[in-house]
């Protein structure tokens, strides 16, 4: 009888694997934020794939593995340093409960804080950068235990790292393509989304819009921080009140941010800051509709110019843009979704890091332990 040969995936070993996401939001496919959005993304890929997943996150979090809650922010509450401390205690504890209860191999952080309950001592660490270097504290990339490891998500933040940074290689952020409805035929609104906070800069997306003489959809969270509020309160709400077409959603998910996405002219995305990557891009992408950005940080890795969108560099840009953004072919913007936004080969570039890091933690634990053997007396006789 011919005996059945094992294939790879069934020699390989399955891991457990425990994700930290930023205390003070919570986690699941439409999350609000991007890092939030990535950790849902990868806790269903290591499931499908069949490894156990732990996730850390805030209570009301999304998972398909294990979710060991932690308390939440209600709404309405100041996000001030009062309830970022008792998130961060909240997470050092979840974190030691999950690696007492469970054989976890490797624990991986998302937030921009991890530093601030990543352990003394226990598995070894990986760190995804999903912001700017500059949005890291000092010191934070510079931890004392040495099997703790970092990685970019985009080769435009690569290129800003400090010189002395380590890091593995990239892992590209993607989506769930398959999720997202394709439809060539436009409506006449541009559509605009993520956190309402000064870095995003909704207010060029409104007067650009404006002066386009095109409807604007503006949707996403106002998180309860004050500067956010206050920037919604002083720029934002202005805006909405002049004479315009322009009208404030609040958050959207689910099928209600589907339909929108496939159905507008197309995405405004007005940051000015150094963007690392950008889901709301690959989205829009994926459902057919033309993305017109500014020509910062990733953004210009995610759309190419004048076939799947528009690089702009002003709000003069971004109004003649938006007149334009018919000519854009709606199939070529899905084809490039496909091609280089797809979950399946997000998931394979982080169990490929997963595996490096799980492997030079084991190695080093190895020569540990010869090197203390070496160094006992009596231990060459």
């Amino acid at each position: 009888m011919e005996l059945k040969r094992p294939s790879i995936q069934e020699h390989a070993p399955r891991l457990t694997v425990l994700e930290v996401a930023y205390p003070l939001a919570p986690v699941g496919p439409d999350a609000v934020g991007g890092a939030e959005q990535m950790v849902s993304l990868i806790d269903d890929g290591l499931v499908r794939r069949g490894h156990r997943s732990i996730v850390v996150a805030q209570e009301g979090s999304i998972c398909r593995g294990t979710l060991i809650a932690t308390p939440a922010i209600h709404e309405g509450r100041a996000l001030d340093g009062a309830a970022r401390a008792r998130a961060r205690e909240a997470q050092r504890r979840a974190i030691d409960e999950a690696c007492q209860r469970y054989p976890v191999d490797l624990v991986h952080f998302h937030g921009v804080d991890f530093h601030h309950y990543l352990p003394e001592s226990g598995p070894p660490a990986l760190v995804t950068l999903h912001l700017p270097f500059s949005s890291y504290e000092e010191g934070a990339l510079d931890p004392s235990r040495p099997d703790v490891f970092f990685h970019c998500v985009s080769a435009s933040q690569r290129r800003t790292a400090p010189e002395t940074a380590y890091l593995l290689d990239d892992v590209p952020n993607g989506i769930h393509i398959e999720r997202q409805r394709l439809s060539a035929h436009k409506r006449g609104f541009c559509l605009a989304l993520g956190r309402i906070c000064p870095e995003k800069g909704y207010a060029r997306a409104l007067l650009a819009a404006s002066r386009a003489r095109t409807p604007l959809l503006l949707a996403g969270r106002v998180f309860g921080y004050e500067d956010h509020l206050r920037h919604f309160r002083e720029v934002i709400e202005p805006l909405l009140a002049t004479p315009s077409r322009a009208r404030f959603l609040g958050p959207i998910g689910g099928g209600r941010k589907r339909r929108l996405l496939a159905a507008a002219r197309c995405l405004l995305v007005p940051s000015r800051c150094e963007e690392t990557s950008s889901l709301v891009v690959m989205e829009a992408l994926a459902s057919g509709t033309p993305v017109i950005a500014f020509r910062v940080g990733a953004l210009p890795e995610l759309v190419e110019h004048g076939v799947t969108g528009f690089l702009v560099d002003d709000v003069e840009g971004m109004a003649e843009a938006i007149l334009a953004a018919h000519t854009i072919d709606p199939r070529a913007c899905r084809r490039a979704a496909e091609l280089h936004f797809s979950s399946d080969r997000v998931i394979t570039g982080y169990l490929a890091t997963f595996d490096r890091v799980v492997r030079a933690a084991r190695c080093a634990s190895l020569l540990d332990s010869v090197f203390s053997a070496l160094a006992t007396p009596g231990a060459r006789e």
